[in-house]
């Protein structure tokens, strides 16, 4: 039985590592960061396994959120200064929306958002969510959701959750640089915040903030090539998402396997979003898993009896990672061929088995994307011009032209 919440907390103040004290600024958000699917973010891990490059880098999506609705309430100030009207209706909606904007991420994050689950965005379960928070606390979750969804009438609000400027970026650049340690992904987030203004009713930043915005976006490029893809978290990312996948082929070839109730759930079906929205066992078992669930049962399956399970759980849980080689150009089927056959005799592997030991892909990089919600600066004209326009910078016309690097990845 779900338990009953005290409508009649105080404010609450936490002590956050990145900002120093910040407080929750009404009643209901303490409420929903109390229910147990703001609490299941507890146990999610921010960075995947980036922890296995930077030692540092274990803090939680849950520190995220919070951090990303202090910045909320912020921003909403600030636009509020400057004459944009903000109802105390809209401004519970928006700061629920950024609290829950990443309630729907599953174990592990990226790495496995297409593999527990068949083609359904962690946004897209996110959105579902908030609509059943919706039933137990009404209209204000009500109108995060439409925020969450753009479709209300103000779309500066959505924006400020989801965009190339936004709250969650804002706070994940600075928290991910914090925690690994690499202070390439260091921004001025308050200079940036005191630069937001509303033109026509959508987002913008004064002129003035343009440097600010230029090494905003350089940021996010060098954090994605030092951190969210370290070549080494890419390997290890794709043993974990190998991994499941045999799980997944094992468990739905009749074999038994070590697994949580929930992890099992997934493991034997195979879930889409016609399955979220028809069934509703699917979203009570995604609320039930985390990144526990997927660490526990590698611990067991490193023994398990199938050998390639064996291997790529052992690899994880005791950072045995696969060698992985980094490349501007494609890698030759030749080349792929020789690593296959290397493989093969050395782990007397089978034909179908090598899928879970070689593994090649595609990098892409973009810091930018220009047909994606600009980040546009209002003038002192009082023109709209888009950033890339704008900018004296030649890196940022650059930064938004995407980066593709190739890789291959096998085991030593």
């Amino acid at each position: 039985m779900r338990p009953q919440f005290n409508r009649n907390n105080k404010k609450k103040l936490f002590n956050d590592p990145v900002y120093g004290f910040i407080t929750i600024p009404d009643e209901i958000l303490f409420d929903v960061i109390e229910h147990p699917f703001m609490q299941r973010l507890r146990r999610i891990m921010q960075l995947g396994l980036s922890h296995l490059v930077y030692p540092g880098a274990l803090h939680t999506r849950f520190h995220h959120v919070l951090g990303a609705t202090h910045l909320m309430s912020m921003a909403i100030s600030t636009i509020r200064r400057k004459g944009h009207e903000i109802t105390l209706e809209e401004e519970r909606a928006v700061l629920l929306a950024i609290l829950l904007h990443d309630i729907g991420h599953g174990p592990f994050s990226h790495a496995l958002e297409y593999d527990i689950v068949n083609n359904v965005s962690h946004e897209k379960i996110s959105g579902y969510f908030i609509q059943e928070l919706a039933k137990e606390f009404g209209s204000d979750l009500e109108r995060a959701f439409l925020i969450f969804q753009n479709t209300y009438s103000k779309p500066f609000l959505h924006q400020l959750v989801s965009s190339q400027l936004d709250m969650d970026r804002l706070d994940y650049l600075n928290r991910d640089s914090f925690y690994s340690g690499v202070s390439e992904g260091i921004i001025g987030s308050d200079r940036l915040i005191d630069m937001l203004t509303v033109s026509d009713g959508n987002l913008v930043m004064e002129e003035k903030g343009i440097y600010s915005i230029e090494k905003f976006i350089v940021s996010r490029r060098l954090m994605y090539w030092q951190v969210y893809l370290h070549k080494t978290v890419v390997a290890a990312e794709h043993m974990l998402i190998h991994a499941l996948r045999r799980a997944k082929e094992l468990t739905q070839q009749g074999e038994t396997l070590f697994a949580s109730p929930p992890l099992a759930y997934f493991l034997q079906n195979n879930v889409s979003e016609i399955n979220f929205e028809n069934n509703p066992t699917v979203l009570a078992n995604f609320a039930l898993l985390d990144d526990y669930d997927i660490l526990g049962a590698m611990k067991i399956w490193q023994h398990c009896s199938d050998r390639v399970l064996s291997l790529l759980s052992s690899g994880l849980v005791n950072r045995n990672l696969f060698k992985i080689e980094i490349s501007k150009e494609p890698y030759s089927e030749d080349r792929i061929s020789l690593e296959k056959e290397i493989i093969k005799s050395t782990y007397k592997l089978e034909d179908d088995e090598l899928k879970y030991f070689v593994y090649t892909d595609i990098l892409s990089n973009k810091a930018y994307n220009q047909n994606k919600q600009n980040i546009n600066l209002l003038m002192k004209s009082g023109e709209i011009i888009d950033l890339s326009k704008a900018s004296d910078n030649l890196n940022i016309s650059a930064l938004a032209q995407p980066v593709e690097k190739y890789f291959i990845c096998y085991p030593i």
